[in-house]
């Protein structure tokens, strides 16, 4: 990937990764609401979305190993601090599910 790339993975990361996020804090409400198949759906959704965002910083990763190449710059650090935060809010917000779950309705 040449820095045309690596802007390109960059912003597939920063997407996919807010995505991943929109989703899981979706499904929180979803579950304060007791919607649990939403809820279900919408962490599936965030699952797909992190494959992407994941699939997308692998390649990075793999290309540096091989060639060396990637110069870190200040979009590609920003994607990553963008999929490092919505990994975070992932697993508060199953932490939290759990919670929803036992509680009674």
């Amino acid at each position: 990937m040449d820095m045309q790339g690596t802007e390109l993975a960059s912003f597939q990361i920063i997407a996919a990764a807010g995505t991943a996020r929109s989703c899981c804090l979706q499904a929180l409400q979803k579950a304060k609401a007791a919607d649990w198949d939403s809820t279900a759906q919408l962490m599936r959704d965030a699952e797909a979305a992190f494959a992407d965002a994941h699939k997308a910083h692998t390649e990075l990763l793999t290309q540096s190993a091989d060639t060396g190449m990637i110069v870190p710059d200040l979009l590609l650090v920003h994607s990553e601090d963008q999929l490092m935060s919505a990994e975070t809010v992932k697993l508060l917000v199953q932490e939290l599910l759990e919670l929803y779950k036992r509680m009674p309705v």
